[in-house]
């Protein structure tokens, strides 16, 4: 088991902090983690008639714009106590969508290598149309439909590459698989 030897922040923003560790392997090896610390976020999957919807929006790190499930946390400053809550506000304000059925799917490690966020994952079913209620930094995002083909034909294309939506659509798949066999 790894030990804690010393641990110390480095940055801090409003968004996440990055801490250093030293460490002692379980042979007593010295070691170093860098860590970046974020609040867990909640996605959620709106599906109907078999299809799937997506946000497509621009992630500034990687330079580019990508499809994936809508996503998000609550601000630094807020206690992510409530992920259910959290899912439908983000599923609201990307998409307009309202979900009268929110399924918990499990919660998947987005980066743990280096990272200690994770991500809960609903499944949103029973939908309504309402009014999109997008941030500001959200202006220019694009939201589509996508069926079971045109979600592998966008995997394929490199436009869906989001590794949360990814782990998400598997635990969906999963979800499926064990409600058919249970029947």
């Amino acid at each position: 088991m790894i030990r804690t030897v010393r641990s110390r922040e480095v940055y801090r923003n409003p968004w996440m902090t990055v801490r250093e560790d030293d460490i002692r392997h379980a042979d007593g090896a010295p070691g170093l983690y860098g860590v970046v610390d974020k609040p867990d976020y909640a996605l959620a999957i709106p599906r109907q008639d078999g299809r799937v919807h997506l946000v497509e929006q621009y992630r500034y790190p990687v330079g580019g714009r990508y499809w994936e499930f809508p996503q998000g946390s609550w601000p630094g400053d807020h206690e992510p106590a409530d992920p259910l809550g959290l899912a439908r506000a983000e599923l609201r304000e990307e998409t307009g969508l309202r979900a009268g059925r929110m399924t918990y799917l499990g919660r998947v490690h987005v980066a743990y290598g280096y990272a200690s966020q994770g991500c809960h994952v609903f499944l949103a079913e029973e939908l309504v149309q309402g009014p999109a209620e997008r941030e500001a930094t959200e202006a220019d995002m694009r939201q589509r439909w996508a069926d079971p083909g045109e979600w592998r034909d966008l995997v394929r294309a490199g436009r869906i590459t989001d590794a949360a939506t990814l782990a998400a659509h598997t635990l969906l798949d999963l979800h499926d698989t064990e409600g058919k066999t249970a029947r």
